[in-house]
């Protein structure tokens, strides 16, 4: 990879850093800040669902500004919203204002719309030859967030005297206004630049199995991750755990969700897109054995890292597939297509999060994900026994 790809790769891997200590700060707080400002407890996770909203919402309006201007002005704009959530948000909190609260959510969640792109810019600096790489070190740039998110949260929770975490929530437009100094020096080529060819209808495009595939298997990895997540916070407090476990266990199972893609693109060259993402359904089934084992922290420590390691593997596969399956003319109406979709899902899952907590409980919950990660697994196999059958022999 030429020395000016690992500059924009790098300032892409520490933006997605940056962007995803604020996501994650946000998810560890809003469903228990939720459950206190809202007037009904089953919409304790709305936030979060806002957030998710935002992000789908945000994609599309994303990719056509991005194709007209240019990656960097989209990824301007994006650390923009972010600030702006974070400083409503804040006052939200300070006013006890649910709906402002929910719309500081919204607007996050389109920060993310816009930096989910990352990764793509990533692909299209370091080239073909390098994706799977390039990817994983983008989607690496959250190891950081594990740490920095949730400390955040702490260190944030008083430094306004008598409101709680609005601290936390200024410290993390701060990390958004960093992200917007870092990407200002960002150089892409225009993504317009790119394009070869003629592009296929969408339907044409879509018909694709392996397109197909791509996006539903990580629409579902991504769905089931943040359903689990967004209501073990509310599970740990229902059990009887003091308030203080809910830190590290978001903490280490974004440890889990990132870590592994220092190996992932590897993993992905060697053995295939879709062998990763059926090992990423598997370890999915096995956090719902390990959630229904047992209440204590330890049983949703492990759990919940085990969720972030089956979420990379998934989500890394299902990018990394999605890749192949487009020619340059058509890239950024694929990905547009593929962020709404799997953001769409994400959004729908995250709400049923507080509502099946709330209404059937944490053991009906990690059932209800069975179908859809046994759908996602099957499909990921059928799709490499047709790849494997339809390749050039060598």
């Amino acid at each position: 990879m030429r020395s000016s790809s690992r500059g924009n790769v790098l300032i892409l891997a520490l933006s997605q850093a940056l962007m995803l200590s604020a996501i994650v700060l946000s998810t560890a707080l809003a469903a228990i800040l939720g459950s206190m400002l809202a007037p009904d407890k089953g919409l304790a996770t709305l936030p979060v669902m806002a957030m998710v909203i935002g992000t789908a919402v945000a994609s599309l309006p994303a990719s056509m500004l991005m194709r007209r201007y240019g990656r960097r002005p989209g990824f301007l704009i994006g650390a923009l919203l972010g600030i702006g959530g974070s400083l409503l948000s804040a006052m939200a909190l300070h006013q006890s204002a649910f709906a402002a609260f929910v719309i500081g959510h919204f607007l996050l969640g389109s920060y993310q719309g816009f930096a989910n792109y990352y990764r793509f810019a990533a692909v299209e600096a370091a080239g073909p030859d390098h994706a799977s790489k390039a990817i994983s070190l983008v989607v690496a740039g959250g190891v950081v967030a594990a740490f920095l998110g949730p400390q955040l949260g702490l260190w944030g929770r008083d430094w306004i005297g008598g409101q709680i975490f609005v601290g936390s929530y200024l410290a993390q437009g701060v990390l958004s206004l960093i992200a917007l100094v870092l990407l200002s020096r960002l150089h892409l080529p225009r993504v317009v630049a790119t394009h070869a060819g003629t592009p296929r209808p969408l339907r044409e495009i879509l018909g694709q199995p392996v397109l197909r595939v791509s996006i539903f298997g990580t629409a579902i990895g991504y769905a089931v991750m943040m359903m689990v997540m967004t209501a073990t916070p509310l599970a740990i407090l229902g059990c009887g755990l003091p308030e203080t476990s809910v830190t590290p266990v978001i903490q280490w199972h974004v440890v889990g969700m990132f870590v592994p893609s220092f190996f992932t693109g590897a993993l992905v060259k060697r053995y295939g897109a879709p062998r990763i993402m059926q090992i990423g359904f598997i370890l999915l089934l096995g956090n719902v054995a390990l959630a229904l084992s047992g209440v204590e922290f330890l049983h949703f420590l492990s759990a919940l890292i085990l969720l972030g390691v089956g979420w990379n593997f998934a989500f890394i596969g299902g990018t990394t597939l999605l890749t192949q399956t487009y020619r340059p003319a058509e890239q950024m109406k694929v990905q547009a297509a593929n962020e709404f979709a799997v953001f769409g899902l994400v959004a729908l899952a995250t709400l049923s999060a507080g509502w099946l907590y709330d209404r059937f409980g944490w053991i009906t919950l990690n059932l209800a994900v069975v179908p859809l990660l046994l759908a996602a697994l099957i499909a990921a196999i059928g799709i490499e026994r047709s790849m494997r059958q339809t390749a050039p022999a060598v």
